[in-house]
C-alpha cells in the first residue's frame, strides 16, 4: 500500500535530483526511504504532532543545572535565545505536579492510598531492625538493580534544581550556540564513545586537520568491518546529530529586532550539513542515519504498545476527559505503527555466543549511558534541553527493545513487578520520536524548496 501511494507521489517524496541519492533500501534492514516517507508525512507525523501538545506529554521535569563531569565547566550561554523558561509550580497539571501520573485506574486499584500506608508501615517495621550502614547497603543494591536496564542517566526529579518545562514554550532552534564549546560535546561523543580508535579519521571533523584527499572512504570501510551492533551504535549517534540538525536548519533565527525575532528554514544552511557536493558525499550518508534511527524508535514504540494498552494503565494529569482522550491518540499512534510493514529486527543484535553477547550488550549500555551524561556538558540551555530529552527518549527506546521478554510476561490486569516505565522515560521517549518524525518531515519540505531553487 506505502509503495502504491510512492507512485503517485514522486516529486513529493524525492523533491528534485539534488538528493536522489537518498532513496532506496538503508544498511542493515530492510527498509526503504520512500516507504518511511510516505507513512511518517502522510500518516503517523499529523497524530504524533497532535499527542506532543497533549498536557501529559508537554510538561517535563529536569535538572538543566548538573555541572559537566568531564571537563571545566564553559559557563553558560549569554545569548538571550539560550534562556530555558522555566514552567511556575502553579501551571502544572494537579495530577503531574503530585506524581500520580502514569498510575493505574480506581477500578484495579480500589483503595491506593491504604495499600501505600500499609506497605510503607511494612517496609518502616522491617528498616527499625536494620543498622545504618544495613540500610545503606541495601539502598545502594536497590539503585543498582534498577540501573541495570537503564541506557540513560536519568535527573533526580526530587532534586531543588529540577524544574518543570513546558516544551510547547521552549522549542528546539538554532539559537546561536555553535564553534569550540558546541563541536568538543559532539567530538567527544563520537571520538570517545563510539567505539573508534583514535588512528580512524572521521569525516568533515572541524576539530582535527584534514586529511587531503581522503574523502571518508577509510572511515567507512572501518566501520563496515564491525560488529553490526557497534555499526548501529554509531549509526544510531550519526542519526540523532542529523536530526537535531535538521531542526536548527527549519527553525533559524533570520532577523533579529528590538521587539521581535523571526524564525524559518535556512535553505543555504541546510545545504551546508547536507549538500552531497558541499559534503563529499557525507550528507547523504548522514540522512540515512537518520531514517535508521527512526526505524529504531518505532520498533521500540511497536514493542511497549503492550505496556499502554491494558484497560488500568492511564496518562493521568487530573482532567479525566483529557487524559481520557490522550491514550485514544497513543493507542491510535499505536495502531498505524502496528500497521507498518517494514520494521527493524532486533533478533539479529547480541545474537552470538552468550557471554561475549552480555559483555557487548553492557558496553552498548554503557557506552550510552555515557553520551547522556555529556550532555550536561552543553554550554546552552536550550539545546542542553532538547538534547536530553532526545537522548533519553533513545536510551528509553533501547530499553524497550532489550526488555522483550519482560515486556511479553506483563500481567493484563495488575501492575507489572518487572518492567516499568517512568513518566519521564515515557515523555522524552514520545517526544524523543516525534522529533525524528518533525526531522523527516522537515526534511520533506527542505526538498520542495530546493526544487522551487532549481
Amino acid at each position: 500500500m506505502l509503495r502504491g501511494i510512492f507512485l503517485f507521489l514522486p516529486f513529493v517524496v524525492l523533491g528534485g535530483g539534488l538528493y536522489s541519492e537518498l532513496a532506496g533500501v538503508l544498511d542493515d534492514c530492510f527498509c526503504d526511504v520512500e516507504s518511511i516517507d510516505v507513512f511518517n508525512n502522510f500518516k503517523l507525523y499529523p497524530r504524533v504532532k497532535r499527542l506532543t501538545e497533549k498536557d501529559y506529554f508537554r510538561y517535563y521535569r529536569m535538572n538543566l543545572k548538573r555541572p559537566c563531569p568531564f571537563w571545566p565547566d564553559d559557563g553558560h550561554c549569554s545569548i538571550k535565545d539560550c534562556h530555558v523558561e522555566p514552567c511556575p509550580e502553579s501551571k502544572i497539571p494537579v495530577g503531574i505536579k503530585s506524581g500520580n501520573y502514569n498510575k493505574y485506574s480506581p477500578a484495579v486499584d480500589p483503595a491506593p492510598d491504604t495499600a501505600e500506608c500499609e506497605q510503607v508501615k511494612e517496609l518502616g517495621a522491617i528498616n527499625s531492625t536494620l543498622s545504618n550502614r544495613s540500610k545503606q547497603a541495601f539502598a545502594d543494591w536497590a539503585r543498582h538493580d534498577d540501573a541495570q536496564d537503564h541506557f540513560c542517566e536519568l535527573d533526580d526529579e526530587t532534586s531543588p534544581d529540577s524544574e518543570y518545562v513546558d516544551l510547547l514554550l521552549n522549542p528546539e532552534r538554532f539559537t546561536g550556540y555553535k564553534g569550540p564549546s558546541a563541536w568538543r560535546v559532539w567530538n567527544s561523543i563520537y571520538e570517545e564513545n563510539c567505539f573508534k580508535p583514535r588512528s580512524v579519521y572521521r569525516p568533515l571533523n572541524p576539530l582535527v586537520p584534514s586529511r587531503g584527499d581522503d574523502d571518508g572512504e577509510s572511515f567507512y570501510t572501518w566501520l563496515e568491518g564491525l560488529c553490526l551492533e557497534k555499526r548501529v551504535f554509531y549509526r544510531l549517534i550519526s542519526g540523532l546529530h542529523s536530526s537535531i540538525n535538521i531542526h536548527l536548519c527549519a527553525e533559524y533565527l533570520l532577523d533579529e529586532g528590538w521587539d521581535r525575532s523571526v524564525w524559518g528554514p535556512n535553505v543555504q544552511e541546510f545545504r551546508q550539513r547536507f549538500d552531497t557536493a558541499e559534503t563529499k558525499g557525507e550528507g547523504t550518508r548522514r540522512l540515512k542515519n537518520l531514517y535508521f534511527l527512526y526505524l529504531i524508535e518505532l520498533r521500540a514504540l511497536y514493542k511497549v504498545a503492550p505496556y499502554f494498552e491494558r484497560a488500568f494503565v492511564n496518562l493521568y494529569t487530573g482532567n479525566l476527559q483529557e487524559d481520557a482522550a490522550t491514550k485514544e491518540l497513543l493507542l491510535q499512534v499505536f495502531g498505524e505503527i502496528r500497521a507498518f510493514p517494514m520494521h527493524f529486527d532486533e533478533k539479529s543484535m547480541f545474537a552470538g555466543h552468550k557471554i561475549e553477547a552480555k559483555i557487548l550488550k553492557e558496553e552498548f549500555r554503557l557506552h550510552f549511558k555515557n553520551i547522556s551524561r555529556i550532555m550536561d556538558c552543553v554550554g546552552c540551555s536550550k539545546c542542553r534541553l532538547w538534547g536530553k530529552l532526545q537522548t533519553q527518549g533513545l536510551g528509553t527506546a533501547l530499553k524497550i527493545l532489550f526488555s522483550e521478554k519482560e515486556i511479553q510476561n506483563l500481567p493484563e490486569h495488575s501492575p507489572s513487578q518487572g518492567f516499568q516505565l517512568t513518566r519521564q522515560e515515557i515523555v522524552a521517549l514520545l517526544n524523543g520520536f516525534a522529533r525524528l518524525s518533525t526531522s523527516i518531515h522537515q526534511l520533506h519540505l527542505f526538498r520542495l524548496m530546493l526544487k522551487d531553487n532549481r
